[in-house]
């Protein structure tokens, strides 16, 4: 399964752990999107100054800032595009508490780690169309 036909798609990967970042970033530019790696919530509001990626993917459990509090601080943002920014949570937390969590943050979805690849493809591929 690609992500091919959404030609030029943006997404931001958000992990403070850098075997699960190359991972998700190598899967999702197989599958033929374009990939911004980021390794914490802080960068990736600076990130988000800079480009506007169409999906955001980000870890729950990162040291400074978690996941919950990024997506809080997207979706508050002034600027449209970042505040409507289809977003999803990867994380080991992966109990109905924690779905609804991330739900509640704003994410729109919650994958559980480890990462089923084609999981991940089918779902960002529902998200870009």
């Amino acid at each position: 399964m690609t992500i091919a036909t959404h030609k030029g798609i943006e997404i931001l990967v958000v992990d403070d752990d850098p075997d699960t970042r190359e991972f998700i970033a190598f899967v999702l530019r197989e599958a033929g999107a374009n990939v911004t790696e980021v390794a914490s919530a802080i960068a990736a509001l600076s990130a988000l100054c800079h480009k506007q990626p169409n999906i955001l993917i980000s870890d729950i459990g990162m040291p400074d800032m978690d996941g919950y509090a990024l997506m809080r601080q997207v979706r508050s943002r002034s600027v449209p595009q970042e505040a409507q920014i289809q977003a999803i949570a990867l994380t080991a937390y992966a109990g109905e508490r924690n779905q609804q969590a991330a739900l509640a943050a704003g994410f729109q979805a919650h994958l559980a780690k480890p990462v089923d690849p084609a999981q991940l493809i089918a779902t960002v591929a529902q998200f870009a169309s």
